[in-house]
């Protein structure tokens, strides 16, 4: 598909309840780069191989969770094209001068009805991985640093009414729907998985009574045996383990949930099939879902299902 809208989800920021502590964690055990602190007291960090400025963003407050994520899309027609677009479907937006997050342009806040505060915006200052952009090599020493994921993947969302969040990100920003999870009415959904690109998924939700609520923010590895060293690190450092190593079902992903030491979970995820939006999506019910989530355990815990930020 051409990439001429919503690009990929391009960055998140997070509430955590120890800054400093949270600094260490972000940086020595996940191994993500600091590029910089603003005077809202903000840490901004990127994934050693990202080349905008940040993707994942910290701020201390008195209760974990997501503050709001952003869409890149392509350019500054499209921004303008798709503020308007959101106004016609009936969506108040905001606009949020250049430079109010570091090194990032302006941006189109607006709230779906999960609950969750989305961005749009599409400038970004290139810092790159690293490494030159003629005749580079396979890799740097951050790679190895900590667990190291290449990226910011994508992130599950609790929250209710996810068929009007779903109809707003395929009408207006276009996703569409990769795999679904069907409740024992064989009609509703109970979770969803939506790409904007041709990966498995950019953005998930799963339908929950309290809106606005995080299940996890996920980050590329890539490969298994990346997977394996991530637990080992997790360990090294006394992690809490939600679970893993294993594989997914939906999306044939392999992965481990963790939560930082705020309670945030996050996933080291790697693998997964492309997908284009011309295929058929995967259903999975309710009777085996266990084996959707989790292919392994083929049951899930309750730890996974209830604790939220």
């Amino acid at each position: 598909m051409a990439m001429t809208g919503v690009l990929r989800p391009g960055h998140v920021q997070m509430r955590v309840l120890d800054l400093e502590e949270s600094i260490k964690f972000y940086t020595d055990v996940l191994g993500l780069v600091e590029t910089g602190r603003d005077g809202q007291g903000r840490v901004y960090f990127k994934a050693w191989d990202e080349r905008d400025h940040n993707s994942f963003i910290i701020r201390e407050a008195d209760q974990a969770g997501m503050d709001f994520l952003g869409l890149k899309v392509a350019d500054a027609a499209t921004l303008k094209r798709l503020e308007s677009d959101l106004r016609a479907y009936g969506v108040e937006t905001t606009r949020i001068p250049a430079g109010e997050m570091l090194e990032t342009g302006e941006r189109v806040r607006f709230t779906i009805p999960s609950g969750h505060a989305l961005e749009l915006y599409w400038q970004k200052t290139d810092v790159g991985n690293g490494q030159p952009y003629i005749n580079p090599e396979a890799w740097i020493a951050q790679s190895e640093h900590g667990i190291a994921p290449g990226r910011f993947d994508h992130i599950l969302l609790y929250g209710p009414d996810i068929e009007a969040s779903q109809k707003l990100l395929q009408d207006v920003l276009g996703f569409y729907l990769v795999e679904h999870v069907v409740l024992e009415d064989g009609e509703t959904d109970l979770a969803i998985w939506l790409s904007t690109s041709i990966k498995a998924h950019d953005i998930a939700f799963v339908r929950h009574p309290e809106p606005g609520k995080v299940h996890h923010v996920a980050f590329l590895l890539e490969s298994w045996e990346k997977v394996l060293r991530a637990a080992d690190i997790m360990s090294m450092n006394r992690v809490s383990i939600d679970i893993g190593p294993t594989r997914h079902g939906v999306t044939r992903g392999t992965t481990i949930y963790a939560f930082d030491p705020s309670g945030n979970r996050f996933e080291t995820f790697c693998g997964g099939y492309q997908a284009y939006p011309d295929w058929e999506p995967i259903k999975w019910t309710m009777d085996d879902v266990g084996r959707g989530v989790f292919y392994h355990d083929r049951k899930l815990n309750e730890t996974f299902l209830s604790v939220v930020t």
